[in-house]
């Protein structure tokens, strides 16, 4: 009988400890801004992962970085007032291309013409008064996935972001892979065409992996198999820069023969690059998210038989390729994990 009441005892403590616990992690917020080369999200996300009131708005990676910091700083006051949140703010976590989290700069970001070395940590502890972490933004799409996403669970993952750029953010044992540098995970630069007529890329190089395979880089494959065939296509019409991994993904959904060529090119570039870095990281997964990963089954199958086909035998048939399900606005999940820590 004395074993059960304590035993009750016991349980009635845990259960107040859990309750208080959750009404601790109910009780605290923070900002989560996600820096893309087109858009920027932002958004207020508790400890438990709930998404309190997001937005996005175009980054303006053209313009000089001060317009980039004054649209954040209207965007979050407009946030915060149209919010009415009732838990208290404790921190910003940002992730943006190329972040330096040792050195708190973006650091010869390709897809955004703000300088070589921009204090971006610096500055949005003088804006939001909290104290701020940066990462690179496929470190913190990674750490998301990691205690939000597809990645729950596991201990070894690598997650690639295909947006304006591609990014890669690395998780081992557990953790992310930063590197002796802060700039550890850097796949988009990684060179997959060493030849006369490989592509340039904004960092400077020629032949990396995301002028292939990136929205930029499927951009420029449409505009040549757009050249090449004579088939009806919807991307016909649309201009370059208006050209969105979603609206490219939905041409190839709906049949369109110039996007479903487009995707099964990228994806066999993408699978044989996925096939290299497995060799040197030995993954449980990859996971893809950003606008190209819309498509679904359009990229993912090809993916893993070009990535299958070109397998070290020690890893056929043993690593996963999954599509984030977190989308959107959800993104911000990434920057929320990492400001909670």
């Amino acid at each position: 009988m004395a074993c059960n009441m304590i035993l009750v005892m016991l349980l009635n403590r845990y259960y107040s400890f859990l309750c208080q616990n959750a009404t601790f992690m109910e009780n605290e917020a923070v900002w989560a801004i996600d820096i893309g080369g087109t858009y920027t999200k932002l958004g207020l996300v508790t400890r438990n992962g709930a998404i309190l009131k997001s937005s996005k708005f175009s980054t303006g990676a053209g313009a000089p970085f001060e317009e980039f910091l004054k649209k954040l700083e209207n965007e979050s006051k407009r946030l915060l007032t149209a919010a009415n949140i009732r838990q208290k703010i404790i921190a910003v976590g940002v992730g943006a291309p190329n972040a330096n989290a040792n050195t708190g700069h973006i650091e010869h970001a390709a897809n955004l013409r703000w300088g070589d070395q921009v204090p971006l940590k610096e500055s949005l502890t003088r804006m939001f008064d909290l104290p701020v972490t940066i990462a690179n933004d496929a470190n913190a799409s990674a750490l998301g996935e990691l205690q939000f996403g597809k990645g729950r669970g596991m201990e070894n993952f690598i997650v690639l972001t295909l947006g304006t750029g591609l990014g890669s953010g690395i998780i081992s044992n557990g953790q992310l892979l930063v590197g002796a540098h802060g700039m550890a995970g850097e796949l988009g630069h990684v060179n997959v065409d060493p030849g006369p007529s490989a592509r340039f890329c904004n960092c400077g190089l020629k032949g990396c992996l995301e002028t292939y395979v990136s929205v930029t880089g499927m951009r420029r494959t449409i505009f040549e198999l757009i050249a090449e065939m004579t088939d009806d296509s919807a991307l016909r019409s649309i201009s370059f820069e208006a050209m969105t991994g979603e609206i490219i993904s939905k041409a190839a959904l709906d049949g369109d023969p110039i996007a479903l060529k487009a995707f099964k090119m990228t994806a066999e570039t993408l699978g044989v690059q996925l096939a290299d870095t497995a060799a040197h990281l030995d993954p449980e997964a990859f996971i893809l998210l950003g606008g190209l990963s819309k498509a679904g089954s359009i990229l993912l199958e090809p993916t893993i038989a070009a990535m299958e086909q070109n397998l070290f035998a020690a890893y056929k048939n043993r690593i996963k390729v999954m599509i984030s399900n977190t989308s959107g606005t959800s993104t911000i999940l990434g920057p929320a994990a990492l400001a909670f820590g």
